[in-house]
């Protein structure tokens, strides 16, 4: 196991071990509402719910770049994770739909999500989030922030929805430079719309680095 791992900790514990807080800046915050994709390699700006998103992304990934970061101790990295349409979780023959974020490189989520809903007498297609795949043991849309968001297309071709996720990490880190990949493992070569299938986007990315 990468030991960085080791570090991915609420916040909330690390100040209440008697650590003190000497600074804190928030060294990128971008709503994406200007359509500013500036450090962002792969991004695209598309449309949801009346607000700018970074995506619809369908086997894609972008990457956010930083450089010459204040000297720190700590980063927390948070952002809107929507997670759009017929994501079936860990359900096969189509999954698992898998979703990651890595940071410097590191898998910090490795998650299946799913948007179905559990239909007493069918299958309850699972979902590994709050953990990682390959625990399939959580009902869809578990951790969710929301589950009452409209799809990207019809709901006659995606009656699923858009299901919303707080993603949140504070991890050690004492770097100058940071990157963050958000990626899917989508399977959608039976599609003729991948992006009406399943497909997802992310908001409100806010990076802070804390000295201690």
């Amino acid at each position: 196991m990468n030991k960085k791992l080791l570090f991915i900790i609420p916040f909330i514990l690390i100040i209440s071990c008697n650590t003190h807080v000497s600074n804190q800046v928030v060294v990128y915050n971008n709503d994406f509402e200007k359509g500013d994709l500036s450090n962002i390699k792969g991004g695209v700006i598309g449309q949801f719910n009346g607000s700018n998103v970074l995506g619809q992304f369908s086997n894609g990934d972008f990457i956010l770049s930083l450089n010459n970061l204040p000297g720190h101790d700590l980063i927390t990295v948070s952002f809107d994770l929507y997670i759009h349409d017929n994501w079936r979780g860990s359900l096969l023959p189509d999954g698992p739909a898998i979703w990651q974020m890595l940071i410097d490189g590191n898998p910090y989520i490795n998650a299946t999500f799913s948007n179905l809903d559990c239909i007493p007498g069918n299958i309850c297609p699972p979902q590994s989030y709050p953990l990682n795949y390959p625990n399939n043991y959580n009902n869809p849309k578990a951790g969710a922030y929301r589950t009452d968001l409209p799809g990207v297309c019809s709901l006659k071709s995606s009656p699923n929805g858009t299901t919303q996720y707080k993603i949140t990490k504070t991890f050690k880190d004492s770097n100058n430079t940071f990157t963050l990949e958000c990626l899917d493992k989508l399977d959608q070569k039976d599609y003729a719309n991948p992006l009406c299938e399943k497909s997802w986007s992310v908001d409100n990315i806010n990076v802070i680095v804390i000295k201690l």
